[in-house]
């Protein structure tokens, strides 16, 4: 039975790191598509977010099984119930990349950023992505080091957030009503994109270390 349910809990770390792949694809083209006007990438990127949701589902039902089957306790049923909720960051953060994409979308043939915003964009999509590839490592390796980046790389994002909100209020400001929305909640979809990736860092440290002080994302 033991053999059995660390080969199930094999197979549930496996689907986390797929799900976290997928993240990293969603983020990186949707990304592609706000910057290059790619209304094709754009909608396969919102066409593709069915699939994490369906892997999601599977993590789900995998967990519930785990917890009523092999009646799990300790260790293993906070890895489980850890499991629950870093597949429920991941999904939000394709649900983020979905967004981003739908806003590129949304403006073609027009770019969705104002071009005096382009530069603070650009900057939040690197970080995003950093973020996503650090997730995908940190689900393989549980390295610490890992999981200290991501929460950097969402320090750079709030950072980032707060210059796109201020060049909003700025009195020089002169960008149309649209624009001032497209900007606002393209900044907000990369924090909260950071702010998801570090409860999934959280999530690992507690984890390796079973220390919970810091087990609580900003989300």
């Amino acid at each position: 039975m033991r053999t059995l349910f660390t080969a199930e809990m094999s197979e549930l770390a496996g689907d986390l790191v797929a799900m976290s792949r997928h993240v990293e694809s969603a983020i990186s083209r949707a990304s592609e598509a706000l910057l290059t006007q790619n209304v094709e990438l754009a909608q396969a990127v919102i066409a593709d977010d069915a699939k994490l949701d369906d892997l999601e589902e599977t993590v789900d039902e995998r967990c519930v099984l785990l917890i009523a089957q092999q009646q799990p306790v300790g260790l293993d049923l906070r890895s489980i119930i850890s499991a629950l909720r870093i597949s429920a960051s991941l999904e939000r953060m394709g649900d983020l990349a979905q967004h981003i994409a739908e806003a590129a979308r949304r403006a073609y043939p027009e770019s969705a950023i104002p071009s005096e915003h382009a530069e603070i964009i650009e900057e939040m999509t690197v970080a995003a992505k950093k973020a996503a590839a650090e997730v995908i490592e940190l689900l393989e390796t549980r390295d610490l080091n890992t999981a200290a980046g991501i929460v950097s790389d969402d320090d750079d994002l709030d950072k980032l957030h707060s210059r796109a909100y201020k060049t909003l209020l700025d009195p020089a400001y002169t960008g149309s009503t649209q624009e001032t929305l497209d900007i606002s909640l393209l900044a907000r979809y990369f924090e909260r994109f950071g702010d998801h990736a570090v409860a999934v860092s959280r999530r690992i440290v507690y984890l390796v270390t079973g220390d919970h002080t810091g087990d609580r994302a900003r989300i």
